[in-house]
């Protein structure tokens, strides 16, 4: 099976804020999401498209 990463468009990213703390995100390539440091969650990319719910984030744990 081929797994290749969504490529995101980098303008949409400049946009984008973490749902909770309105604070600015990270894209983190190597597990395709998008990491707001400040709520500890990271948003998954799937298709390309970010899913910007909390409910559907992963905690980052320390």
């Amino acid at each position: 099976m081929d797994v290749t990463v969504s490529k995101v468009d980098t303008k949409l990213l400049d946009l984008l804020v973490c749902p909770l703390t309105k604070g600015s995100l990270s894209y983190d390539r190597e597990k395709n999401e998008l990491v707001s440091e400040k709520a500890r969650l990271a948003y998954p990319i799937r298709d390309g498209i970010p899913i910007m719910l909390i409910s559907e984030a992963r905690r980052i744990e320390d």
